[in-house]
This record gives C-alpha cells, sequence and structure tokens, in this order.
C-alpha cells in the first residue's frame, strides 16, 4: 500500500536530527558544518538565503552527494555535518534523510528558512537576475 507525505515526514523525523534556529545560528560558527539550501533558484532570488550556505537544488541533491556521479559536488565529500533546510523544512527533512541513507551526516532545520527569518537571524540577500 503507499504511503502519504505525512507518513514519509514522520519516518524522517525520526531518522533525522532537527535544529532549532537558534542551535542553526551557533552552528554556523563551526567550520565542521555546512549548510544547505535545497530551494529552487527562483526562490533564493526572490527571498535570500543563509549567509555562507551552498545552493543545491533538491532536484540534483542525489547526483551531487554521490562521488560516482558525473555531477558530484567535491564539498559533499567532506566529512561535516551538513544542515539541509528549505523553505519551511519539509522537503528538508526528506533531503536529510536521503543524504544520510547516501552516508553523510546530517541535521534539518526545523521550520526552514520561514523560521530563520522569524527567528530574526541573518539573512543574506537574493541576487535578482
Amino acid at each position: 500500500m503507499p504511503i502519504g507525505y505525512k507518513q514519509m515526514l514522520a519516518e524522517a523525523e525520526a531518522e533525522v536530527r532537527s535544529v532549532s534556529a537558534g542551535e542553526g545560528a551557533e552552528l554556523r560558527a563551526d567550520p565542521d558544518v555546512v549548510f544547505v539550501d535545497i530551494r529552487d533558484p527562483r526562490e533564493l532570488e526572490r527571498e535570500g538565503m543563509i549567509p555562507g550556505a551552498h545552493a543545491a537544488p533538491r532536484g540534483m541533491l542525489e547526483f551531487w552527494i554521490d562521488p560516482e556521479s558525473p555531477y558530484h559536488k567535491p564539498y559533499f565529500a567532506e566529512d561535516r555535518l551538513f544542515v539541509f533546510y528549505c523553505a519551511s523544512g519539509w522537503r528538508s527533512l526528506l533531503a536529510a534523510q536521503v543524504a544520510g541513507r547516501m552516508g553523510l551526516r546530517t541535521a534539518s532545520l526545523t521550520g526552514g528558512f520561514g523560521g530563520w527569518k522569524r527567528a530574526g537571524m541573518e539573512v543574506a540577500e537574493g541576487t535578482r537576475k
């Protein structure tokens, strides 16, 4: 029987470390932590992003992580904690789960970028084309 998104999110929540905006702000100072924004490039342009985060569109994530892929990004091969985030936290929770299954140490930013902004955390402005 197929499962719905709510069950998928519940399973991911049981598997993935959650990071609050406050904890995330503290982790930004750690050189062994990488923030990964998986939102669509249009969202980044419109809303901005967490300063210093890497943009990795969700649709390419598995290919960018896998060192055997022609699209592999070397920063994903580093032994670091990868904190994934999206707009509200759902996509990044599932992305962190997949990345963890692929061998990365992962966490998901609770509340996503929206929660980060509501908490008054620093935001880098998006670039309009």
